[in-house]
C-alpha cells in the first residue's frame, strides 16, 4: 500500500459514530468458554456484553487448541476439504523444514536500503511450520519454527523507513505474533525474549501510528492501516498475557476515529444484507485486504470470549457480502465517499466503486465464512460462492513474491473450514 490516505468528512463521521452507539455496539463478550466451545457454532454469546474473562486462552489468536486437534484428525482421515489445505500447506516451500531465515537487526519498509522481504518471508516461514508441526508432531517442523522465532528475537532491533514502516510493524507484528501463540511452551523456545521484541520493537510504532496518524489529517490514511496496527496490538496483548493492550484495540474497533474503526470501515449501509467498505472507491485488492484484517482481528477477538464479529447487527458481514458480490463480477450499489487528505485536510471524494484488481484472490474468504456460516449459521451467498471459488486456501508464497501476497497467514480451508 501506498502513502494517500483517507478518511471521511467529520459530520458524517460524528453521524456514524453515534449512530452506531446508540445501536449498542459496545465491546460484546461472552461468558468463559473452554477451546472447545470456541469451536461450537456459538463460542461467545453473540450479542451479550460484558467483559473478557480474565485468564487469557492459549492459544488463543487465530488457532485454539480445539482447531488444531479438528485439523489433525480431519487430515489423519484424509477428510476433504481439510486434506486439499494440508496438501496446499506442504506444497508451499516456506513450510519445509529446511528454511533457512535471514534475521537482521534493523527492517526497513519504504524509502532507501529496503530489506522487508527478509522478515515476511521468514515469518510465514515460522508460521507454516508450525502448523505442520500442530498437525503432524514432526518435530523437525516445530524445531524449525522455534528457531526461526528464536533467530530473529535475539537479533532484531529497529523497524524503520517511511509512512510504510507503520505497515510493517501492523501487519507483521500480528503474524509473527500469531507464529509465536503457536509455539508458546515448546522446548527451546524463548517466549520472554520473543515478548520483549514484541513490545520494544513492533508495538510502539503501532501505538504512535493509532495515537498520532503520521500527524496527517484524521481521515488521511486508508482503512487497512488502522486495522493492522489494531491487529498487532490485539495479538501482543494475548501474546504478552496484557489485558490493557487487548482491550484497547477492542476499543478503538468500535470506537477509534480513524478508518479501521467499524463505523468508519463500513460507512454505508445498502439495504439489509450490504454494506460499503472504505476502501471500495479505491480498488479491490485493498477492499479485500480489509476484509483479511478486519477478520484477523474479529477471529483472535472470538478466541478470547469477545463477538467483534455481530457488532452493529453483524455490520462486517454486510462489508463481506458486498466485497464479495463486487469482485464476483457482480453489480454494486455504490454512495459518493469524501474525506479529507494530507495534513490540512484537503477534500477528495470517490463517485465510482473501484475496478482496479477486481477479482483478486487472496486467502482471506474462509474465516469469515466459517465464521457467520459455519458457527452462526447465517446466509452468505457471496461470501459462499467466493471462499468456493478460492478454496483450497494458500498462504505466504502462493500469491506471488510481492508483499500483496503475505498480507494474510492464509491456509484458511485448513485451518478455519468446521463443517
Amino acid at each position: 500500500m501506498q502513502g494517500q490516505h483517507v478518511r471521511n468528512a467529520p459530520s458524517r463521521r460524528g453521524m456514524l459514530k453515534a449512530a452506531v452507539l446508540g445501536a449498542g455496539a459496545a465491546v460484546v463478550a461472552g461468558a468463559a468458554h473452554s477451546a472447545l466451545a470456541a469451536d461450537s457454532p456459538t463460542g461467545p454469546t453473540p450479542g451479550a456484553t460484558g467483559v473478557r474473562p480474565m485468564a487469557f486462552t492459549h492459544p488463543g489468536m487465530l488457532h485454539v487448541q480445539a482447531d488444531f486437534d479438528r485439523m489433525r484428525s480431519r487430515v489423519q482421515a484424509g477428510t476433504q476439504p481439510w486434506l486439499a489445505g494440508w496438501n496446499r500447506l506442504t506444497a508451499n516451500g516456506h513450510s519445509s523444514a529446511g528454511w533457512a531465515p535471514r534475521p537482521t537487526a534493523t527492517i526497513i519498509r519504504g524509502g532507501t536500503g529496503q530489506n522487508y522481504p527478509q522478515l515476511y518471508n521468514d515469518i510465514h516461514a515460522a508460521y507454516q511450520n508450525a502448523l505442520r508441526w500442530k498437525i503432524s508432531g514432526d518435530a523437525a517442523h516445530g524445531n524449525k519454527a522455534r528457531d526461526i522465532l528464536n533467530a530473529w528475537s535475539g537479533t532484531l532491533t529497529t523497524v524503520t523507513g517511511n509512512a510504510d514502516r507503520f505497515l510493517a510493524a501492523g501487519i507483521y507484528g500480528y503474524q509473527f505474533a500469531n507464529a509465536a501463540e503457536i509455539m508458546r511452551g515448546y522446548s527451546g523456545f524463548d517466549l520472554g525474549r520473543f515478548q520483549s521484541m514484541m513490545r520494544n520493537v513492533f508495538y510502539p510504532l503501532c501505538d504512535n501510528f493509532l495515537v498520532n496518524h503520521n500527524d496527517a489529517c484524521i481521515t488521511n490514511y486508508w482503512a487497512n492501516w488502522d486495522l493492522c496496527t489494531m491487529a498487532a496490538i490485539m495479538a501482543i496483548g494475548i501474546l504478552n498475557d496484557d489485558q490493557a493492550l487487548f482491550d484497547r484495540a477492542v476499543d478503538y474497533f468500535h470506537n477509534g476515529e480513524g478508518n479501521g474503526s467499524l463505523p468508519h470501515a463500513v460507512p454505508f449501509l445498502h439495504g439489509a444484507n450490504l454494506a460499503q467498505w472504505q476502501e471500495s472507491g479505491r480498488d479491490q485488492g485493498h477492499s479485500i485486504m480489509g476484509i483479511g484484517l478486519m477478520g484477523t482481528i474479529c477471529e483472535m477477538a472470538w478466541n478470547q470470549g469477545v463477538d467483534l464479529y455481530g457488532a452493529d447487527g453483524n455490520r462486517f458481514l454486510k462489508a463481506c457480502e458486498y466485497v464479495a458480490q463486487y469482485n464476483l463480477g457482480n453489480d454494486v450499489p455504490f454512495t459518493t465517499y469524501r474525506w479529507g487528505s494530507g495534513q490540512n485536510c484537503a477534500q477528495q471524494q470517490q463517485t465510482v466503486v473501484g475496478a482496479g484488481g477486481r477479482g483478486q484472490v487472496r486467502p482471506v474468504w474462509e474465516r469469515v465464512y466459517h465464521h457467520y456460516w459455519g458457527r452462526r449459521n447465517l446466509s452468505t451467498p457471496n461470501v459462499a460462492a467466493i471462499a468456493r471459488a478460492n478454496s483450497p486456501e494458500g498462504g505466504g508464497g502462493d500469491y506471488g513474491t510481492t508483499s500483496g501476497g503475505f498480507d494474510d497467514l492464509g491456509f484458511g480451508t485448513l485451518t478455519h473450514v468446521r463443517r
